[in-house]
């Protein structure tokens, strides 16, 4: 992943009990939550549905691959084929999951930190809470995370081979 830009300013509050959630520091919810909705939910690439989250809180719209799209590593999902969520408002944070570069490199510039369940081992390390973005500049980023979480979900695992073919 290249180096995202550093999120200004500190990082907001969120809850450390399920459900995890972004505690301030929301966006409004008629403009900038509305265009990251139309960012990540109009724009969908093929194989992907929009759904109510089979792991969130009411509300929240997931990013589901299709059964016959084919699929990235069990790490590269959050439950079933969804690899990300949008929390709904006032949140307005998302989980999702990233390649461990990308986990990285998304915590080390401020955007993301890991799933409170990630430390009793509930869930892999791959799964992050993407901090909702605060003004229309900020929506490529996140929109950019999540646009990396799907490609994370949808590139099947290549087969390593030995020498011989087999």
């Amino acid at each position: 992943m290249t180096t995202l830009q550093q999120r200004s300013g500190p990082r907001p509050g969120v809850s450390r009990r399920m459900p995890h959630t972004q505690l301030d520091q929301q966006p409004d919810p008629g403009g900038v939550v509305t265009e990251l909705a139309r960012r990540i939910f109009d724009r969908l690439p093929d194989g992907v549905q929009i759904a109510p989250s089979g792991i969130s809180v009411p509300g929240a719209r997931a990013l589901v691959l299709d059964d016959d799209t084919p699929t990235g590593p069990p790490e590269a999902f959050l439950v079933g084929r969804e690899f990300a969520h949008l929390h709904p408002v006032p949140d307005s944070s998302l989980h999702l999951t990233l390649t461990p570069a990308d986990v990285e490199a998304a915590t080390a510039a401020g955007w993301a930190e890991p799933h409170p369940a990630v430390a009793t081992g509930q869930v892999p390390p791959t799964v992050v809470m993407v901090y909702a973005p605060r003004t229309v500049a900020e929506i490529d980023v996140v929109a950019d995370l999540v646009y990396r979480s799907h490609r994370f979900a949808s590139t099947p695992v290549t087969t390593i081979t030995n020498r011989e073919g087999r």
